[in-house]
């Protein structure tokens, strides 16, 4: 007998809902988005998530007997409330409980960036083109910077909740005050946004980083260039953290400044020069899955 999956990927814009085949076989059954509408507060958006599940049961006539879900920021596992949450208003919130309350079924729920990790652990690029890998970092590099850790096929969240969050690392001094509190965190080093923000009070240019990225291979920009350069040398001392303390398998690189593809050459050689060892055998992989990692990783949580 088939047991399909269900996964809610929970973003500050968008709500997403898959229905996978069954763990073994993740064929999309059925997949639909809609608004999240978080201004409206906190409760509308449990209305909105409950709204996407009794559309997607009419649709394929039947109910969810669990489900799981990939949130921004985590779930407290002692006190059970949410924290370190971009969409600020479910700080602070019972969110599980109140979802479970709203929805009638047992919810599981995970970080985005561990959600990330997990699909492209079961179906994206570690299945596909590492699938003896027993231990792996899943990197978001997008607007915020964040990770998730696989091991042996289970996501690993820590006592506190916040297991590979390497993004609020101290990183370098010039990255300057973080939302966090904190000076310096790799997020304001090595994230899209952050990295715009310092071309732009280095070199008074707004630009974004892709055409950074075009104009220095272009070839004849030295303030694309020296940006790039930055990205690169930062890049590798913040990997090299990772690996000296986790030593994974390999790595998948999500997120837009995972467009980069100098980050899988120039990158790894600045990687190699602070890792504790001779050589670097990390593997590092491209994602497969874009932007449907989060809603088909939070199905696996199930």
């Amino acid at each position: 007998e088939k047991m399909p999956i269900w996964g809610i990927d929970l973003g500050g814009t968008k709500v997403e809902g898959v229905i996978l085949e069954g763990p073994e076989n993740p064929e999309v059954l059925l997949r639909k988005r809609i608004f999240t509408e978080s201004k409206d507060g906190y409760q509308h958006i449990i209305g909105r998530i409950k709204f996407l599940i009794d559309q997607m049961s009419q649709e394929v006539g039947y109910r969810p007997e669990k489900i799981g879900i990939a949130t921004p920021g985590v779930l407290d596992p002692r006190g059970g409330l949410m924290k370190n949450s971009n969409t600020t208003i479910l700080n602070g919130q019972p969110f599980k409980k109140d979802l479970e309350l709203g929805l009638g079924i047992p919810v599981a729920m995970a970080n985005d960036a561990n959600c990330f990790a997990l699909a492209e652990y079961k179906m994206g690029a570690i299945s596909k083109h590492m699938p003896e890998a027993r231990v792996v970092f899943g990197v978001i590099m997008g607007t915020g910077v964040g990770g998730g850790i696989v091991v042996n096929g289970q996501a690993i969240y820590g006592r506190q909740g916040i297991g590979g969050e390497w993004g609020h690392n101290f990183l370098d001094i010039s990255g300057g005050a973080c939302y966090c509190g904190k000076v310096g965190c790799v997020e304001q080093v090595l994230s899209g946004k952050n990295l715009e923000r310092y071309h732009q009070e280095k070199f008074k240019e707004r630009k974004l980083l892709k055409n950074i990225y075009q104009d220095h291979l272009g070839g004849n920009s030295p303030n694309d260039t020296h940006t790039i350069n930055r990205l690169i040398t930062q890049f590798g001392k913040a990997m090299a953290v990772i690996i000296n303390i986790l030593d994974p398998d390999a790595i998948v690189i999500g997120g837009g400044v995972g467009n980069i593809d100098l980050l899988y050459t120039a990158g790894i050689k600045e990687v190699k020069k602070h890792v504790f060892n001779k050589e670097l055998e990390t593997v590092f992989l491209k994602p497969l899955l874009g932007d449907s990692a989060g809603v088909f990783g939070a199905a696996y949580l199930i």
